[in-house]
């Protein structure tokens, strides 16, 4: 509290102004305020400005990963899990193992591959043969050109074997590899190591997302539906980075109503440098809009709230400084609305103003 009155008397001065024949006598003193030079250094001028009236809708929702980068990773084959290699919340690289399953299928599958190899030798080697007995005469055409069929169903054998075993990433051995399809998190993982997967089995064994950019689906009630569109400016808060704002805008309104709720669903997309925001997170969105009309603005730390009444200092010189009444429609953010006591262009003083009203109005 000393500090403050040492401050408040270093940097508010009231000069005693007089003139000389009231001098000489010490009559008619007159008091007249005066700004200092450190106070000077201290305060923050800021003009009024008309500005469109605006309003904010608050809403709940939660993050979701960008659902067009987002790959479900399913099982190609059935057989025993052997080997799990990553957990939830992992980041993963493409191409990347991230289960191995030892699979009848795949042994299966192999030995088709053997087999049509061995297929193909043998045709290819009658082809030969074929050849050979047509030139010295000893067959027909129709020989040779049967030989040459036979050799291309063997090669299209071969053929179709190679490609499913590259679909499915086969190699030489009966292990069937599960590799990560995109750069990205597990947001899901649906299995573990010794589980046993049918052929048929139609559960992804995870999720991968990626989330440099993701969605806030937020919750709109339906008496709230006409003040949104798309375009719209959104703040978001979390409750894991309460201290940070996270901006984006609508993109999508989804005109369907839920049955229960009543409620509409719109989605935000917004980037996520850091990946802070993380699928599933609560979000608190706001969203601006505007009411029609415009009014008069001043920064909502320059209101003075005293007896019921709202003030500003509105600054002319440092050694006229009124106090204004002024009547507030309503605060958002860092804005005040002011219905009526100033004008667009005039100078209100936004910090330190509260020294200033109590040494003007003490």
């Amino acid at each position: 509290m000393k500090n403050k009155l040492s401050l408040l008397l270093i940097s508010l001065t009231l000069l005693t102004a007089c003139s000389p024949d009231k001098a000489e006598t010490g009559e008619g003193a007159e008091k007249v305020f005066r700004l200092s030079d450190t106070m000077m250094r201290r305060i923050k001028l800021d003009s009024v400005v008309t500005r469109p009236v605006r309003s904010e809708l608050t809403l709940v929702g939660k993050v979701m990963a960008d659902e067009n980068r987002v790959i479900k990773v399913f099982p190609l084959v059935g057989g025993d899990v052997e080997a799990v290699n990553v957990e939830l919340g992992d980041y993963v690289r493409k191409g990347q193992a991230l289960a191995s399953i030892r699979s009848g299928e795949v042994a299966d599958l192999e030995r088709q591959g053997i087999q049509a190899r061995s297929d193909l030798l043998l045709a290819e080697k009658n082809l030969r043969v074929a050849q050979d007995l047509f030139e010295t005469k000893l067959n027909s055409q129709r020989e040779v050109v049967a030989a040459q069929k036979e050799v291309e169903k063997a090669q299209a054998d071969v053929n179709r074997v190679s490609a499913v075993s590259r679909i499915y990433g086969i190699g030489k051995s009966s292990m069937y590899t599960v590799k990560a399809p995109i750069d990205g998190y597990v947001i899901e993982k649906n299995v573990n190591r010794g589980t046993q997967l049918r052929s048929d089995n139609a559960d992804n064994l995870f999720t991968i997302g990626q989330i440099s950019d993701v969605w806030v689906l937020a919750n709109v009630n339906e008496s709230d539906i006409g003040r949104v569109r798309t375009g719209m400016d959104a703040s978001i808060q979390t409750l894991s980075y309460p201290n940070d704002l996270f901006r984006g805008k609508v993109d999508k309104i989804y005109s369907v109503l839920d049955p229960n709720t009543k409620a509409m669903t719109v989605r935000i997309r917004l980037p996520n440098p850091g990946s802070k925001l993380k699928p599933e997170m609560h979000a608190t969105v706001t969203l601006r809009y505007e009411d029609g009309g415009q009014l008069a603005t001043v920064p909502a730390q320059s209101v003075i709230f005293e007896r019921s009444k709202q003030y500003v200092m509105v600054f002319r010189d440092r050694t006229n400084i009124e106090t204004r009444e002024v009547t507030v429609l309503k605060s958002l953010g860092d804005v005040a609305y002011i219905r009526q006591g100033v004008q667009p262009g005039e100078r209100i003083i936004s910090n330190d103003q509260l020294l200033i009203f109590n040494a003007l109005n003490k």
